[in-house]
């Protein structure tokens, strides 16, 4: 009965991708099979916690989001938990062998968005580091599959995948962070005044990071390669799109690429697979 309450488990954090995330769930879908229920079980727990800092304001958070840490190491440690979304984790962390550090600085970039609301450049990494790029990392132990020599090659290309998709999150979010949440990301931005020079100095730097990523995804293993190429084809879209955009409208609406669009770039990344041009 044990493999039937793993099953369960794991199906919650797959329900919990596809609720809250249908271009991400869409992109692991195209994973190969033995990848997918691992990453939706790491989507799930990012999602948890994310949700607990973000949404659950008539609650104590730093109660919750404290007692959601100690219950994730317990998990991992039991082996078991009767929370789902923390007993599917915890499979994956053992399995896989993720590094604990990896889950304490995503932990503490949550902690820091409890309080904290305006970043210098160094908390600004250290922020992005937690909150992003060790989630990419955590997905690449998945997808090398115990190659730890592959881990470290790909680890940088990985970083940085993880830092464009959050950075063109806070670019198309900025709204709902400085006026909802009152959290200014950027580093020596003036949301009340965003200049031209700010959008495009930041967009310099998910450029950057776009880059460096696409050519890790080149060396991905196949079994993972075309499903991560998709998601990074579907921020790279939205991201062209938000450039396209002065400042001003970029605190009026929130950017989407609308369900056709999606279409067409996971019809054209299947061609380019195909022809082998990924």
């Amino acid at each position: 009965m044990m493999n039937l309450f793993h099953e369960v488990s794991q199906d919650c954090s797959r329900i919990t991708t596809e609720k809250y995330s249908t271009s991400f769930s869409s992109a692991i879908k195209l994973l190969h099979k033995d990848l997918r229920t691992p990453i939706f079980n790491i989507y799930g727990f990012v999602r948890f916690a994310d949700e607990i800092v973000d949404s659950f304001h008539d609650h104590d958070k730093g109660l919750l989001l404290a007692e959601f840490k100690k219950a994730t190491y317990e998990a991992i440690d039991r082996r078991v938990s009767l929370n789902p979304i923390l007993h599917s984790f915890q499979i994956t962390v053992n399995e896989y062998k993720i590094d604990h550090a990896l889950i304490e600085a995503f932990m503490y970039s949550m902690e820091l968005d409890l309080g904290k609301r305006q970043y210098d450049r160094a908390g600004y990494e250290e922020y992005i580091y937690g909150s992003a790029e060790v989630v990419g990392l955590m997905c690449l132990y998945i997808f090398c599959g115990g190659d730890f020599q592959q881990y470290e090659q790909l680890k940088p290309s990985a970083k940085s995948l993880g830092a464009a998709f959050q950075k063109v999150n806070f670019l198309r979010d900025l709204r709902a962070d400085f006026e909802g949440l009152d959290r200014v990301y950027f580093p020596g931005c003036d949301f009340s005044d965003f200049k031209e020079s700010d959008k495009a100095a930041i967009e310099a730097d998910i450029q950057r990071d776009f880059e460096h990523a696409y050519e890790g995804i080149c060396q991905l293993p196949m079994k993972a390669r075309f499903g991560v190429y998709v998601a990074y084809k579907y921020y790279l879209s939205l991201f062209h799109k938000i450039k396209k955009i002065q400042p001003q409208k970029i605190m009026q609406e929130r950017v989407r690429i609308p369900d056709y669009g999606k279409f067409y770039i996971l019809a054209k990344a299947g061609i380019r697979s195909q022809l082998n041009m990924l």
